[in-house]
């Protein structure tokens, strides 16, 4: 039984998702907005939005916890220097998921995400 795991498994194991997870955040840092499916961008957000909480206080701590969420990437100096600043006075919905219409090919629901 699943009882309260909430999370969606997209047919990966742990380390997939988690690195799945990881790079559709750091393309979000890094283009401000992405085209994925509904379910991804869903799942995504509250990833991304737990970075971008962190990477607020701007200090040694919160770089080295938000390197560890996202891997040693470029994209953490940029996600503290520049995104994080701009939503200093706001308490969380960093991000915006709207609906597009169904993928021609397979009939996924698809989403784009972006930094609001």
């Amino acid at each position: 039984m699943r009882h309260n795991n909430a999370n969606r498994k997209f047919g990966r194991k742990t380390d997939q998702r988690r690195a799945l997870l990881r790079s559709l955040a750091r393309e979000l840092f890094l283009q401000g907005k992405i085209i994925t499916t509904e379910a991804k961008a869903k799942e995504v957000r509250p990833f991304a939005e737990e970075l971008i909480t962190i990477a607020r206080e701007n200090t040694l701590a919160s770089r080295r916890v938000v390197t560890a969420k996202l891997g040693n990437n470029p994209i953490v100096p940029k996600l503290v220097g520049t995104i994080a600043p701009k939503y200093v006075g706001r308490n969380g919905g960093y991000t915006r998921v709207i609906k597009l219409d169904r993928r021609p090919s397979d009939g996924s629901k698809m989403a784009v995400i972006e930094l609001v």
